[in-house]
């Protein structure tokens, strides 16, 4: 029969299983039990299974209604603000594409991306060159030991850019003379500069003349210079060696003497600012002195230079 397994196999496959599997009933057999029926789910984990696709379900759809209401509220024409807000997103397309498309833009695209090409091209050798090594373990080296001294010194570092971030507050009405009188050193290099570059670019032959008699002149130094490094480094070596302990023996004394002295050094501190304080007054008044004789001689000086600018006002400053 069609429907009857083969004399060799042990059953036939029954459909119905778990994950479209099949299950094998077997042939009876005296002896041989009969393989177990899965249980069917119950009504509580039919109810549970109901309600948590129920509860699913609810979530999506709360969660594509505010969805709805976000896009609704914002391109909504009623109160503006959708027609405002694809008005600035069409008004910055337009301008990021009309500076983008400028040739000046362009060119400066193709120089950023000409740029990080040649970074990559010249920088991913390096990671796995095996020079790399040496130079990852100094710079671990490195921050290993200057951990704790930049632990130590950030209150300080703080402190101090505080301070300059204050300095830098007071003295603002000077940077922009100094901006533009940076500004102007630019432009007066510029030319310069630019005569430097074309007469080297004019004299690339010699400049490769010279680079080449430098090279067959220093390549025989090299070997005798390092060998001299070598000899040098070792005399220093044993230099500072011995350097070291009188060294330490004299920064003790120092200390020790500077603890001794501190008493004097605290009064020797107290007369000095006592003497500025005394002072102060007279170095003010010579300032505002020095101040009004510097404007009498300006506003001399301008009359002088220019007699017609007002021939019926004559001004002059007595300085006290």
């Amino acid at each position: 029969m069609a429907g009857r397994p083969r004399a060799r196999m042990p059953g036939w496959c029954l459909p119905g299983g778990p994950d479209g599997a099949c299950w094998t009933r077997h042939r009876a057999r005296r002896g041989d039990p009969m393989s177990p029926i899965p249980s069917l789910p119950s009504r509580d984990d039919v109810v549970r299974m109901a309600r948590s696709t129920t509860d699913i379900t609810g979530q999506l759809l709360d969660t594509a209604g505010n969805i709805t209401k976000i896009a609704i509220n914002t391109f909504d024409p009623r109160d503006g603000s959708g027609a405002e807000a694809l008005r600035v997103l069409r008004q910055t397309t337009a301008e990021l594409a009309e500076a983008s498309a400028s040739p000046q833009a362009q060119e400066a695209f193709y120089r950023i991306v000409d740029t990080l090409t040649r970074l990559g091209t010249s920088g991913a050798p390096l990671a796995v060159h095996p020079v790399s090594e040496p130079a990852q373990a100094l710079l671990a080296a490195l921050g290993d030991t200057l951990l704790p001294v930049l632990d130590a010194v950030e209150p300080a570092v703080r402190e101090a850019s505080a301070a300059l971030g204050e300095l830098v507050d007071a003295t603002s009405p000077l940077l922009p003379a100094a901006a533009g009188a940076a500004a102007g050193t630019l432009l007066a290099l510029t030319p310069l500069i630019r005569a430097a570059a074309d007469v080297l670019r004019d004299s690339s032959p010699e400049l490769r003349r010279v680079a080449d008699a430098l090279t067959a002149a220093l390549t025989p130094l090299l070997p005798l210079q390092v060998a001299l490094a070598e000899r040098a480094a070792a005399a220093g070596a044993g230099v500072v060696r011995a350097a070291l302990p009188p060294l330490a023996d004299l920064t003790e004394a120092a200390a020790t003497t500077a603890k001794a002295a501190r008493p004097l050094l605290i009064a020797g501190e107290e007369r000095l600012v006592a003497g500025l304080e005394q002072i102060q007054p007279l170095l003010v008044a010579t300032a505002s002195r020095t101040g009004r004789a510097a404007r009498a001689v300006a506003v001399r000086v301008s009359a002088a230079v220019s007699p017609a600018a007002d021939q019926g006002v004559v001004v002059a400053v007595t300085p006290v």
